[in-house]
Order: structure tokens, then C-alpha cells, then sequence
């Protein structure tokens, strides 16, 4: 079967709050953007019952239903959407190319906003229990359900730990479950001394999960096996947190693009990934805190960053590489004293070398994806183009009769 071809300006992969956000706006930077997500638009945002830490909401939100706000938003400014599987991605170049089944989706930037998945036990009877039954990730989100219930927490990382006493604030008793000898913890040793003093908390030791279990709507208990005897221990409680850790959704970008062991993304501060034109946002970057909101801020930045990088990609091909008269480039900031005092130096040479010499003015103030792209690292500076080719590059004291010898 020929698969179709599609292009855009902009194609994201993943529909959860960063990718949402990221698209609204490209969208309303009239962006031609294309959303890809294979299964609920949303993410994980959408599992959530109760989101009352999202600001603007002081009676909260459903997670389902903020993100169908994001969503209908998105849709305000043409984002269109497509629910398939990526199956493979081409990022290098000009044009990338996003594969699925039936189409290969082309566009200048892609931004990948594919989140990621919590790790699981594999314990029997888990995979019936997820999300609203009984199982859940996240303790900030779903503690407030839990006042006066009885809970347990898998896991004794930082972050079981320290969610699992977040979780002491609402629920009556936090049981934990951990594999190691008594008093042995993976968290940071202040987390450990104050759990442990921690009237709410009570630890099982060298335990894991073997099988969780309930009635057909909502889990009731969690049997725990002995590591050194095999013994079966049934614990009745409310709800589970299983807090062993995320995986993210990034097997198709390994060996493409810059990641860290546990296979999240590295970007920048405007969100760039190792390669030009592919941005990365949300849960599925390397970040200290994933919520809503700072997913929210990862896709307006990389939503913002890919307009600028197109923007950008336009001046350099048709006015500073495209023209077909040679031309200087001049790269200033306009908040250096030093830059702005040059520019009636380049008015003049502009006006003497009128129909000769194109003159194109860059200020690196909000962005330098220019002056990257031109190998320039410090401003004020001259680059002179000929042929679609620098040819000479002028920094340091700049004068009309040193513009003027650099393009003899």
C-alpha cells in the first residue's frame, strides 16, 4: 500500500497538556498544525478525578474536563487532529517527516510532546484496577479523595516517600510497602527520619506486590508477597500509589535524539532537543516537577520557540541567503549601548552602496537562532554573503571603512 503524503508547518506528537498547549499556540500564530495521539486526547491529565491545583479553577476541575477545554481551544485556532500511531520519524533536514500507517506527515518542525506511561508491578489484577478503581500516580492530584481512608504506598524512592507523607495531610492511614530489610529506604536520609517518625505511616517490609484485588468497580486490598519467605499477606485499603518511576514514551527517538539513561528527552531552556526544529515538551523531557501547569509552560514555550525557529528559517533562507545581490548582515542587541551606536554607521553604508549591497539587520535580543544559524557568538558583528556563502566576518570594532574592506 503507497502511503499518503501530508504537509504542514508544524506536526506535534502527543495530545496530552503540553501538546495541547503547544498547539494552541501555533495555532494562533496561524501555523498550518497537525496533533497526532493514539489514544485519549488529554493523557494522563484525563485519569485524574479532581485537578484543584490548576490555576484559575478554585473549585477545580476534573481532569477530563480541562482537557477537553485545551482541547476545544486548540481547535479554535485550526488545530487539526489525527488518532493514529506514530511509527517512525525522519527529523534531520529541512522537511521532517512523522511516519503512521497509512500516512507520512511532513512539516518544518516537530514538537514532541509524547509524555510517559508509569512504571507498573506486573502484580496480578493490576491492569483492572488503574486510575479511577483504585490505582493511582499521583499524589498531589488524588490525595484530597483519600481523606479518612486507609492507603497504601509501593515504593520507597523520594518520591513514594515524600508523597506518601503529602498523602498522611488527607488520609488516615499510609501503609508502605517496601522491598528492602527493615529500615532500609532508597529516599535521602531526612525524607527517611521523618517518615519513619511519622505517626500516620506504617511500614511492611520486604514486601512487593503479588495481586491486587477488589470488587468489579473498585479495588479493596493489595496482596503482598514476603521477598525472603514467599509468604502471602492481604492488606485492605482504600487505594494504591504506585510510585516506581515513569517510562517515556521515547523508544522511537532513541539513537535520534539527545537522551538521558532512563530515555528522557534533554532540551534547552526554549525546549530544544540536539536537533534543529524538533522541540520537546511535557512529561516526556527530563524536568524536575510533572503537573499540568508545568506542562502547560513546556508547550507555550516550545509553541512560542517553533513559531520564532520558522520565522526565523524564512529571513535566513529568503533575505540573507536567498538574494541574489551580495549583502552584509548586521547582528546587534538593542540593549547594548555599543550595538545601537553602530547603526548609524550601517545607515550609511546602506545608502552608499544602495542596489549593490543588501543590508539585512538582525537583533539578537529576544532570540539568536540567527546568529546561531550564522555561526556568530558575539554582537556587534558584520557578515558579508556572497553567492549564498559567507564569506568574510567582521566583530570587535566596526567602522564604515572596515564594512566597506570586508566585502572587497
Amino acid at each position: 500500500m503507497e502511503k499518503k503524503t501530508e504537509k504542514y508547518d508544524v506536526v506535534i506528537i502527543g495530545g496530552g497538556a503540553a501538546g495541547l498547549t503547544a498547539g494552541i499556540y501555533c495555532g494562533r500564530a496561524r501555523l498550518n498544525t497537525l496533533l497526532i495521539e493514539k489514544s485519549l486526547v488529554g493523557g494522563l491529565a484525563t485519569y485524574t478525578n479532581e485537578i484543584e491545583n490548576y490555576p484559575g479553577f478554585p473549585d477545580g476541575s476534573t481532569g477530563l474536563g480541562l482537557m477537553e477545554l485545551f482541547q476545544k481551544q486548540a481547535k479554535k485556532f485550526g488545530v487539526k487532529f489525527k488518532g493514529t500511531d506514530v511509527q517512525g520519524v525522519k527529523l534531520e533536514g529541512d522537511v521532517k517527516v512523522v511516519e503512521t500507517f497509512r500516512t507520512n506527515y511532513e512539516a518544518k518542525v516537530v514538537i514532541v510532546a509524547s509524555g510517559g506511561k508509569p512504571r507498573l508491578t506486573g502484580a496480578k489484577g493490576e491492569a483492572q484496577y488503574l486510575y479511577d478503581k483504585g490505582i493511582s500516580f499521583c499524589a498531589t492530584c488524588d490525595a484530597a479523595a483519600n481523606s479518612g481512608k486507609t492507603v497504601m504506598v509501593i515504593g520507597s524512592g523520594d518520591a513514594a516517600i515524600e508523597e506518601g507523607m503529602f498523602l498522611t495531610k488527607f488520609a488516615d492511614k499510609v501503609i508502605v510497602s517496601v522491598m528492602h530489610d527493615e529500615g532500609i529506604m532508597d529516599c535521602n536520609e531526612i525524607a527517611k527520619g521523618q517518615a519513619l517518625a511519622n505517626p500516620k505511616m506504617e511500614f511492611i517490609w520486604n514486601t512487593m506486590p503479588d495481586e491486587f484485588v477488589g470488587t468489579e468497580e473498585h479495588l479493596n486490598g493489595v496482596v503482598l508477597k514476603n521477598t525472603r519467605t514467599g509468604a502471602l499477606q492481604t492488606v485492605p485499603v482504600d487505594s494504591c500509589f504506585l510510585f516506581i518511576g515513569y517510562v517515556p514514551n521515547t523508544e522511537i527517538f532513541r539513537d535520534i535524539l539527545d537522551m538521558n539513561r532512563p530515555g528522557y528527552l534533554l532540551t534547552n531552556e526554549k525546549m530544544e532537543t540536539n536537533i534543529p526544529g524538533v522541540f520537546a515538551c511535557g512529561d516526556v523531557r527530563e524536568k524536575f516537577l510533572k503537573q499540568v501547569a508545568t506542562a502547560v509552560g513546556d508547550g507555550a514555550i516550545a509553541g512560542y520557540a517553533a513559531e520564532k525557529y520558522l520565522a526565523e528559517s524564512e529571513i535566513f533562507e529568503d533575505q540573507i541567503m536567498g538574494s541574489e545581490l551580495p549583502g552584509i548582515v548586521f547582528l546587534w542587541n538593542a540593549v547594548m549601548p555599543e550595538c545601537r551606536c553602530l547603526l548609524p554607521v550601517v545607515e550609511a553604508f546602506e545608502e552608499k552602496y544602495k542596489g549593490q549591497i543588501k543590508v539585512t539587520r538582525v537583533d539578537i535580543y529576544k532570540s539568536k537562532g540567527l546568529a546561531d544559524r550564522l555561526n556568530i557568538s558575539e554582537v556587534p558583528a558584520v557578515v558579508f554573503i556572497k553567492d549564498k556563502c559567507i564569506q568574510n566576518v567582521l566583530t570587535g570594532e566596526i567602522s564604515l571603512e572596515k564594512i566597506e574592506a570586508l566585502i572587497k
